[in-house]
């Protein structure tokens, strides 16, 4: 089936005067078709649609909302191999990595699908009426979580199926209830297609509301301020640039009833190798440290872009083996030419103040992000802490520090961060006790032995940090905790059972966890 690079408004495909391609990052060629670029009068269409349709799909029963989002999975599994082979053509991302890529997408369809009937995202909590107390009665107290109402996603660059049309912040929002109006990323709106036919496919067969889903492209950032600054708009998600999520914070601050947005933004995910981990395998963690810090061209939100280390007989031998790593690294293609011109500007960034230590092989085409690893001492760092800055790409800065004290103080310079790392054997326990409560204040996600790159979605997981890794620290954009970004409680006092929301009545509320007077009760149906 042929693409068409028209826009999906509800169940409706629309084109527009004006339009854009895609380009294959591996050439530089413009790829067919030419895709509809919208503007005002559909931003205003898809909002009144996701806005007529927030009452009735809200309202749905979860098991509706369950059935809806398994759906669009099946419909996606269907596409087969063309729609990986198109997200290859826009990305350069292998075949192989889109293929996990893709089943990741289908997971969280279905990881929030269970989450719908399990039923704890409810919140239910019942108060009963003290009608005797003294010296005041207490009426009767009800509380549950409701959808915020509709919700614009960005669609980000680096997953071209797991955090874009269908990704993990989509799966939320619908599963909370809010029907949703995805920006597609520009780079990759022929993928955007693909999965689009698979979610209006999955909407029809449902019987959903026809505004619950609109996809609208373009390569203007107007249109990205267009949606954030409609009233009908009630929370944005994004994922991208830190200069993107500010404007997009900027704006949705500025308007004349704020909305929250929840961006992803950047992050260095420092890694603290402590010296009893070197002494035990330095060479091991120098190869693993590259490994992940190249992983995807170093294009993920969690690739480690800044290693801290004291002064160790090991760290000579890391350095070694890393140098030796970083020098065997092939370059590939980068996501995009203007994702590939914001690396080299970093690279020259990092070459003003640190010393190179090793670079991949040269580039065998355009757009290819070459390896590169740099060292500082830790004071240097310390008086430019510019040269920690996110590189996104697969180039690292080694901080070599005098003892502890540096190590904390180059930790409590740093900003917010997605993740951070502690590579440490039994010998580094007093060390790592003393480094825990900074990294805890400085980070969403805090790993041992392991690496950032591999982001589990699962219950636990938490994808997000202190600001500016994300623009709010409180939330998650990856696990079943995203849903609570699009859903508000509420409270109804004193109300007669018959006008109670249903999961709210006496019958109903005894299947669901819930607390009642303040004890947690697992509910029936669980």
């Amino acid at each position: 089936m042929a693409l068409c690079g028209e826009l999906f408004i509800g169940l409706k495909r629309q084109a527009t005067d004006s339009s854009f391609h895609a380009i294959d990052p591996a050439s530089g060629r413009a790829l067919a078709p030419a895709f509809s670029a919208a503007g005002a009068a559909e931003v205003d269409t898809a909002c009144a649609l996701a806005r007529s349709a927030l009452e009735p799909y809200r309202a749905m029963p979860p098991e509706r909302r369950a059935g809806f989002l398994e759906c669009i999975a099946k419909h996606i599994l269907e596409q087969g191999e063309p729609l990986l082979q198109r997200a290859h053509e826009e990305t350069a991302l292998p075949l192989a990595r889109l293929a996990a890529e893709r089943a990741r997408t289908v997971g969280q369809l279905r990881l929030f699908a269970a989450e719908l009937r399990a039923r704890d995202w409810l919140g239910l909590r019942a108060d009963p009426a003290l009608p005797r107390r003294e010296p005041v009665s207490r009426p009767d107290l009800r509380q549950r979580r409701i959808a915020l109402g509709p919700v614009a996603v960005f669609g980000a660059s680096n997953f071209p199926l797991a955090f874009s049309v269908a990704g993990g912040d989509s799966a939320a929002a619908l599963a909370a209830g809010c029907p949703i109006i995805v920006k597609g990323h520009p780079a990759h709106p022929g993928t955007g297609e693909w999965v689009a036919r698979a979610i209006v496919a999955a909407a029809v067969e449902t019987a959903m509301p026809e505004g619950v889903f609109s996809l609208l492209n373009g390569p203007d950032t107007a249109l990205g301020a267009a949606l954030v600054t409609d009233p009908r708009i009630r929370a944005v998600a994004f994922t991208g640039s830190r200069s993107g999520g500010l404007a997009l914070m900027k704006a949705a601050a500025a308007r004349p009833e704020p909305i929250p947005v929840f961006a992803e933004m950047s992050s260095v995910n420092p890694v603290i190798v402590l010296p009893g981990a070197l002494a035990a395998r330095a060479a091991e963690l120098g190869r693993e440290f590259v490994a992940s810090l190249t992983l995807g061209v170093g294009q993920f939100c969690t690739n480690p872009g800044l290693l801290l280390a004291m002064e160790h007989a090991g760290l000579g031998q890391f350095i070694e083996a890393a140098r030796a790593a970083i020098t065997a690294v092939t370059p590939a293609v980068m996501l995009t030419p203007g994702i590939h011109q914001h690396y080299l500007r970093a690279l020259e960034r990092l070459a003003a103040g640190a010393r190179l230590l090793a670079r991949g092989a040269d580039p065998g085409g355009p757009n290819c992000g070459r390896a590169a690893l740099y060292s500082v001492a830790a004071q240097s760092l310390l008086e430019n802490p510019w040269l920690a800055e996110e590189a996104f790409g697969p180039a690292a800065l080694i901080v070599r520090c005098a003892g502890l004290e540096e190590v904390l103080a180059v930790v409590q310079t740093l900003p917010g961060q997605l993740t951070a790392t502690l590579q440490m054997a039994g010998s580094d326990l007093p060390l790592a006790r003393s480094l825990l409560p900074a990294l805890e204040h400085k980070a969403g996600r805090l790993i041992v032995n392991g690496w950032p790159t591999g982001v589990e979605v699962c219950h636990a997981m938490v994808h997000g940090g202190p600001f500016p890794a994300t623009s709010d620290g409180r939330s998650t954009s990856v696990g079943t905790l995203a849903i609570e970004r699009f859903l508000r409680p509420l409270c109804y006092q004193g109300f007669p059972e018959e006008l109670l929301p249903a999961e709210l009545r006496d019958a109903e509320l005894a299947r669901s966890p819930h607390r009642f007077d303040g004890r947690q009760l697992a509910g029936e149906a669980s």
